[in-house]
């Protein structure tokens, strides 16, 4: 039985390293395909004044949701949305929810988003996908550790 278990293993992290290897976009499709240098920015795209900037900015404009605070919800909302060229924020869309309430305010505070300074591929401004974590809890909760925050 472990060498079933095993040899299904194998063979499924071998289609998924297949499948990895083998994703090419094609013109017109969204996203930047992961093994192609020729798409590397040399300068991420940024959140003007930096990640201490984004931190307050988050800070300020996320409100926990009643009905998460009453039923004791906490983690993460993955919010993934795309920088533009001009550093629009476009394309928000959930990856990974946590409840209804929390993925409707993530949504509302990305919306709200200024401009990022653009991802930038010798000296020429690109768009680019960006994935960002919406932190959701109570204080109590949370543990700041090394510049980290951690779920108890």
């Amino acid at each position: 039985m472990k060498h079933l278990f095993f040899i299904l293993l194998l063979v499924a992290s071998a289609q998924v390293a297949q499948a990895q290897q083998t994703t090419v976009l094609k013109p017109g499709q969204r996203g930047v395909p992961r093994h192609s240098s020729a798409n590397r920015p040399d300068v991420l795209p940024k959140f003007p004044g930096g990640a201490e900037a984004l931190g307050e900015f988050l800070q300020m404009n996320i409100q926990y949701p009643e009905a998460a605070r009453a039923k004791g919800v906490t983690g993460q909302v993955l919010m993934g949305f795309r920088v533009e060229a001009d550093g629009r924020v476009t394309d928000p869309h959930i990856i990974q929810g946590l409840t209804p309430e929390c993925d409707a305010e993530a949504l509302r505070v990305l919306q709200m988003m200024p401009a990022w300074l653009p991802a930038k591929r010798k000296g020429e401004t690109l768009a680019m996908p960006v994935q960002l974590p919406f932190t959701f809890g109570s204080a109590a909760n949370l543990e700041i550790e090394k510049g980290k925050v951690k779920f108890e």
